[in-house]
């Protein structure tokens, strides 16, 4: 197996079982699952448990970024580029392709697993390049919410993510095992609502 088809079957084998069993399935069961032959081939080819999860969360993300920065030119053209719907659409809806078109995917269930993890949750880490797009939306969604405190939007902005990903997961685990059918914009739009309405309602503590 070349390194490159051993890296892929890394990824793959770690992003299924780490969503299918926890961040901390032992490193040698996702070798084995991989087909090295070799229990250290994690620490081989990522260094460490944290490497391969970083790794994971990068192969996908390079999609995600590209999609969701074509998306953001799209609606900066025709003026939407700020309606809190348009922008979680814009962080829902890569998503649900991702998920829709690779069938064998775990990457929702694997974030739901992982969104505690500083790959994910380091708010510093959108302030590198790879994370452009999510920063741009992130923060024209703090801004569409001018009627809540700024801890309130912080912690909104927060439990959106967390919602986010139990919702992409349960996506994923319904188009797996058949019990759902995709339809693209009806889902997105969907899921969109719900975070939007999250998002936007009125705090009953103004205090």
């Amino acid at each position: 197996m070349q390194a490159e088809d051993s890296r892929a079957a890394l990824l793959a084998a770690g992003e299924r079982l780490i969503a299918e069993r926890g961040v901390d399935v032992p490193l040698r069961d996702i070798a084995a699952a991989a087909g090295q032959r070799n229990n250290s081939a994690v620490h081989y080819y990522f260094d460490s448990r944290n490497g391969l999860i970083e790794a994971i969360v990068e192969r996908r993300m390079n999609r995600l970024e590209q999609r969701r920065m074509d998306m953001l030119a799209a609606h900066e053209a025709d003026g939407t580029g700020a309606d809190p719907h348009t922008l979680v659409g814009m962080l829902v809806g890569p998503m649900l392709e991702l998920v829709g078109q690779d069938r064998a995917s775990h990457y929702g269930r694997f974030l739901e697993v992982v969104r505690t993890h500083p790959v994910i949750a380091d708010a510093r880490r959108l302030a590198g390049a790879d994370r452009a797009a999510v920063r741009i939306i992130a923060t024209r969604l703090d801004a569409a919410l001018p009627h809540l405190k700024p801890r309130h939007r912080r912690r909104r902005m927060e439990t959106m993510t967390t919602v986010l990903f139990a919702l992409i997961a349960d996506y994923e685990r319904a188009l797996q095992d058949g019990t759902r059918t995709p339809h693209l914009d009806d889902d997105t739009a969907e899921i969109a609502d719900m975070l939007v309405a999250m998002l936007t309602v009125p705090p009953r503590d103004s205090a």
